[in-house]
C-alpha cells in the first residue's frame, strides 16, 4: 500500500475517453488503487465520457468487469468497488458536438472549482474538446487539463495542439503525460543521482564508459496497424519515452526539487544533444523491421502480414541509434537508444557501464568482466542491481574474478505491491504537482531533435533492416555499439 503524508485536496475528475482501452487498462485500475489506499478526498466524483450508449449502471456493470480481469479476481475487494462505484457517474457525449457540451457545463455547475479534464482521446480531438469546452462555459475556475501522448506527428504538428490547447488553459494548467515518469524506478533516479554521494561523484564522463537504454516488447503492434504504420517505432517511442529517459539520466542536479528546475535541466540536455544528420546517419543509427518468427515458442507474423497491413510498408518496428550530449558531464560518453517490437524479451532497462581500472593485475581473460554496471530495471520487475567484481569462493581457482550482484528488488520485502505508474500520476495530477509531467519546450525540443533524424533517414534513402520476431533486432544492431569491448547488455537471468 501506498506510504502517503496527506489526502488529497477536494477535486474532480472528467476523463474523456472514458471507454477506451487505456481509461479501462490503465487509469480506472489506478483509481481503484487509490481508493484502497484511502487517498481519493470524500467529495471527489468521477465523470466517465464518451460516445457509447451507457447509463451509470450499465457503464459501472461494463467498468465492474474490466477491474476483475485486469486487478484479479484474488486483489478485488468488494468493499472497495463499492465505495469506487459511489463516485462515478457516465456521460454521454459526440465529442465533436458543441450542443453535447450543455450536459458538460450542467455537470461542472455541481463539481468543485477544481476540475480536472483529462483527455484520453486520439490528439487530433484536443483542441476541438478544449474550443467546445470554452464556448460552452464548461471550464471550471481552477481547471487542469491532461494530455495523453503523442502530441502531434513531429514539430510543427506538436505546436499546432499545443497552441490550441493553450488558448484556454495557462501552461501551468497543463499536464502533458508520458507514463514512463510515474514509474517508481524512474522516479528513484533522482534519489539515487543526488543523494547518494557514491553514485553522485562518478556520474560524468570521466568515470562512465557508456550508458545503454533499452525498452523491448514481445508484442507486436495488437491490431492498431492503422495507427502505427503513420507513426512508426521512432515517433512511438523514441520521442517521448526513450528521450525522457535520457534526459532523467544525463540531467545536471536540479537547483532545487521543484518542478521547473527540474524541467529546465532536462531541457539543458535536449539542447545539447548532438544532432544526427545525412553526413552520419547511417552510422549511428538502424532501422529494422519484423519478420515472421517465434516467440515463447509460438509463430508470429511478419509486420507486413499482420492483420489491416500493406505489403509495400517502409515503417520502422525497431530502432537503434548512438547519441551524444556535447556538454561538459558527457564529452565523449556514447549513449545506445534501443527500442522495438517483437523482440526476445519483454525488459525496460538503463544500463550504465563503468569504466575500467587503467591498471589491471588479474587474469588478462577476465578483464572484460572487471567493469562495474548499475542496472535499472524499469520492467518486468522494478529493482536496482550494482554489479561488483570480487574474488571467487574456491581453493582451486587462486584470484579467479566472478561479477556478482547488489540487489535493491523494489518487489520483496515490505512492499508486496509496487504502484502502478498512473497511480502516481493521478495522484500527483490531484494534488497539482507537475514534476513527472513534461512542459511544452521539452516537447518541442524533442520533435526538433527527432525530425531532424527523420529527414535525415528520407534524404539518404535508408534502408530497413529485416529482423526475425523473436530476436534482439537486425544483426547491424549489434555492430552498432561494438568496439572497445562494448555489447548490448541483454537481460540477466541471475
Amino acid at each position: 500500500m501506498m506510504r502517503l503524508d496527506t489526502r488529497l485536496e477536494s477535486c474532480d475528475l472528467m476523463l474523456f475517453g472514458g471507454v477506451g482501452d487505456l481509461s479501462l487498462r490503465k487509469l480506472f485500475p489506478a483509481l481503484y488503487q487509490l481508493e484502497a489506499a484511502g487517498v481519493l478526498h470524500h467529495t471527489t466524483r468521477i465523470i466517465a465520457i464518451a460516445r457509447k450508449d451507457y447509463d451509470d449502471h450499465s457503464f459501472c456493470t461494463l467498468l465492474e468487469s474490466s477491474l476483475r480481469g485486469y486487478i484479479g479476481e484474488d486483489q478485488f475487494d468488494e468493499q472497495h468497488w463499492i465505495s469506487l462505484k459511489k463516485r462515478i457517474s457516465y456521460l454521454r457525449l459526440e465529442l465533436s458536438d458543441l450542443d453535447d457540451y450543455a450536459a458538460i457545463k450542467q455537470a461542472v455547475a455541481t463539481l468543485s472549482p477544481t476540475v480536472i479534464y483529462y483527455l484520453a482521446t486520439p490528439p487530433e480531438l484536443y483542441g476541438t474538446i478544449c474550443e467546445n469546452l470554452h464556448s460552452s462555459g464548461s471550464i471550471a475556475s481552477a481547471g487542469r487539463i491532461a494530455l495523453e501522448k503523442p502530441i502531434g506527428h513531429d514539430q510543427k504538428s506538436s505546436r499546432v495542439i499545443n497552441d490550441k490547447v493553450s488558448c484556454y488553459f495557462d501552461e501551468s494548467r497543463i499536464y502533458r503525460i508520458d507514463h514512463y515518469l510515474g514509474k517508481e524506478t524512474v522516479q528513484n533516479l533522482i534519489a539515487l543521482r543526488f543523494a547518494n554521494n557514491l553514485f553522485g561523484s562518478q556520474w560524468d564522463q570521466h568515470h562512465v564508459d557508456h550508458v545503454q537504454i533499452t525498452l523491448a516488447e514481445q508484442v507486436g503492434i495488437e491490431g492498431r496497424w492503422g495507427y502505427y504504420d503513420q507513426v512508426g517505432q521512432m515517433r512511438d517511442m523514441v520521442q517521448n519515452h526513450l528521450i525522457q529517459l535520457l534526459c532523467m539520466v544525463a540531467m545536471d542536479p536540479p537547483t532545487q526539487l521543484t518542478a521547473d528546475s527540474i524541467r529546465d535541466e532536462k531541457l539543458n540536455v535536449l539542447r545539447a544533444l548532438r544532432p544526427i544528420t545525412e553526413k552520419n546517419v547511417k552510422r549511428r543509427t538502424v532501422r529494422g523491421q519484423y519478420r515472421e518468427g517465434k516467440i515463447n515458442d509460438k509463430a508470429c507474423p511478419g509486420y507486413l502480414e499482420e492483420e489491416g497491413g500493406r505489403s509495400n510498408s517502409d515503417t520502422e518496428t525497431f530502432v537503434a541509434l548512438r547519441v551524444n550530449i556535447d556538454n561538459w558531464r558527457w564529452a565523449g560518453v556514447p549513449f545506445y537508444l534501443r527500442t522495438g517490437k517483437r523482440l526476445a524479451d519483454k525488459v525496460s532497462e538503463i544500463i550504465i557501464t563503468y569504466k575500467s581500472q587503467r591498471h589491471y593485475i588479474f587474469d588478462p581473460r577476465q578483464r572484460a568482466m572487471a567493469q562495474n554496471k548499475l542496472i535499472i530495471r524499469l520492467q518486468p520487475d522494478e529493482s536496482i542491481r550494482l554489479r561488483v567484481v570480487t574474488k571467487e569462493q574456491s581453493l582451486e581457482q587462486g584470484m579467479a574474478l566472478q561479477s556478482r550482484a547488489l540487489d535493491l528488488d523494489f518487489s520483496g520485502g515490505e512492499q508486496a505491491r509496487i504502484p502502478d505508474a498512473y497511480e502516481r500520476l493521478l495522484l500527483e495530477l490531484m494534488r497539482g504537482n507537475p514534476s513527472l509531467f513534461v512542459r511544452r519546450d521539452e516537447i518541442e525540443e524533442s520533435w526538433k531533435w527527432c525530425d531532424n533524424l527523420i529527414d535525415a533517414w528520407k534524404r539518404t534513402g535508408n534502408q530497413l533492416e529485416p529482423y526475425a520476431a523473436g530476436s534482439w533486432g537486425p544483426e547491424s544492431a549489434s555492430k552498432l555499439i561494438s568496439g572497445r569491448g562494448r555489447e548490448w547488455h541483454e537481460r540477466l537471468k541471475t
